[in-house]
């Protein structure tokens, strides 16, 4: 009887876990100040999980080192504010673990923005 009891709590306990991680899109949208004027953003994002793929927008080409938990990556062409990049990720619900970070933005003559305020990046699925 007794170990009947314990198998009763084991399955309520598992049964109470959520192993129903679902891979996902995460979109990567900049806002800018100065749209049609960017050329080029170099930014870093950072997860709880390696991505799986990422791809630029249309119209845009990305650049980017080996998938890790912390990526850097530019983007190049002609940036306006929206999506810029998507990234597939195992745990979509996993979303708000997700940060984007700028480290330079450049204008279309490849003039390093001074200042990078009014530029923001944001992930969300």
């Amino acid at each position: 009887m007794k170990r009947l009891w314990w198998l009763a709590i084991l399955g309520a306990v598992l049964g109470c876990l959520d192993n129903s991680a679902a891979p996902g899109t995460l979109k990567v949208k900049l806002t800018t100040p100065n749209a049609g004027s960017d050329g080029a953003i170099l930014f870093t994002v950072t997860g709880p999980a390696v991505p799986l793929t990422t791809t630029a927008a249309t119209g845009l080409r990305l650049f980017a080192q080996p998938l890790a938990a912390t990526n850097h990556f530019a983007v190049t062409g002609s940036l306006l504010s929206g999506t810029i990049m998507t990234i597939e990720v195992p745990d979509v619900s996993r979303a708000s673990a997700y940060t984007a970070t700028i480290q330079q933005v450049a204008a279309t003559n490849y003039q390093l923005r001074p200042s990078l305020a009014g530029y923001t990046l944001t992930v969300s699925p």
